[in-house]
């Protein structure tokens, strides 16, 4: 780093540093995950919510979720079973537990707990109470439809960037 500030020493530090944080996808304080590259993940998932990255939940939760597609979250959201097992197969793939990103997320969650919302997950829930955003005051100013709709203060939800706008 040292020899790049003196290459470029008109930029100065803060600059560089800058450029090192978005060339390499770190995050100061936010939280970045990969996401969805599967077009039929996307359509059907989209299709009534925020097209959350499956980097957001461990692979049994979206195991979870996908068994009960009946009744998901109140709503009938039934696929046909090669089109159901295509998304399982993608989201489970793709699960915060199985990369390295997604460790961060899954601090603190209890060995065996399922959650079933991604604010159910403690790294979720301190960062929102730490910082007062999910109060009803503060989503509805965002236009929030309910505090699962990430994307109201999260321009980059879909994307998998949460930082902290």
């Amino acid at each position: 780093m040292q020899r790049i500030i003196r290459q470029f020493p008109r930029i100065g530090a803060a600059a560089v540093l800058s450029f090192a944080v978005v060339a390499t996808g770190a995050r100061a304080d936010g939280l970045s995950v990969g996401p969805v590259k599967d077009p039929t993940v996307a359509k059907e998932c989209s299709a009534c919510h925020m097209l959350y990255p499956a980097g957001l939940l461990p692979a049994r939760s979206w195991s979870r979720l996908m068994n009960d597609l009946g009744d998901h979250f109140g709503d009938n959201a039934e696929l046909d079973p090669e089109t159901a097992e295509q998304i399982r197969a993608y989201l489970t793939a793709n699960a915060a537990d199985t990369q390295r990103r997604g460790t961060k997320l899954l601090r603190n969650l209890p060995s065996g707990t399922v959650p079933l919302r991604i604010t159910e997950l403690p790294y979720i829930a301190a960062k929102h109470a730490k910082r007062g955003r999910v109060a009803p005051a503060t989503l509805k100013r965002r236009g929030a439809k309910s505090p699962a709709d990430c994307k109201a203060c999260h321009r980059g939800a879909e994307q998998g960037q949460f930082d902290d706008d």
